[in-house]
């Protein structure tokens, strides 16, 4: 079975500082932690945008945003993790800093669907 190793890189003024002790991590073990519970929050807002996008859509729109999606997480994976011979390596900084980026693409074409109307082409981005 292969190994999960988690690559925790902070950047100075990132969201290290997002939950209770976590603004001063004592050693890696709770960066891995904090950045943990951070990707596993910024996933949670992630999968509601994308629910609530789906909502409002047709079904052919609803294929193109599915499209899009699963796109856009092999371009995060591809960006963010990598498979080694000893384990697969996770930048969760990366991870969560894309995700973010995402979670504002689908309520940017949520807000749009709602006042302008959907435009297929962008769902499938």
């Amino acid at each position: 079975m292969k190994k999960l190793a988690i690559a925790v890189l902070l950047l100075a003024g990132s969201a290290g500082a997002h939950a209770a002790g976590c603004a001063a991590p004592r050693n890696a073990f709770d960066q891995v932690y904090c950045e943990g519970n951070l990707f596993s929050q910024t996933d949670h807002d992630l999968n509601d945008s994308y629910g609530e996008l789906r909502k409002q859509l047709n079904p052919t729109q609803q294929a193109s945003l599915k499209k899009g999606q699963l796109a856009w997480i092999k371009q995060r994976d591809a960006k963010c993790s990598e498979e080694k011979a000893d384990g697969y390596y996770v930048n969760l900084d990366c991870a969560v800093t894309e995700s973010q980026s995402r979670v504002s693409f689908l309520k940017e074409r949520s807000r749009e669907c709602s006042s302008t109307g959907c435009e297929e082409s962008k769902l499938g981005q």
